[in-house]
């Protein structure tokens, strides 16, 4: 695969909303095609005969979910020492305006 131009990483970095200096665009440049390089060469390899892979657990790795009894509210809230307890929930400052 040929390396992407500076006219391909400014159009990427543009559509990703990425304002980019000169030498990270060579940067990117340099990056993204070593990327579409390397999706080549998985796409080269020959799994013909290999079943597809669903998860690294295996079958009945999980246990079967058990009901149990949660932390009672007052324990919950007396771990926040200092922090403004107001019927029966942690109070916390509005941090989205």
């Amino acid at each position: 695969m040929s390396l992407l131009t500076r006219a391909d990483a400014t159009r990427i970095a543009t559509l990703a909303r990425l304002e980019l200096t000169e030498p990270e665009l060579d940067l990117f440049a340099r990056q993204l095609t070593s990327i579409l390089e390397y999706a080549d060469r998985l796409q080269a390899v020959d799994t013909t005969g290999v079943p597809p892979y669903a998860g690294g657990l295996g079958a009945g790795a999980l246990r079967d979910d058990q009901p149990a009894s949660s932390l009672a509210r007052e324990d919950a809230l007396g771990n926040a020492p200092g922090a403004d307890v107001t019927a029966g929930t942690f109070v916390v400052p509005k941090v989205i305006g």
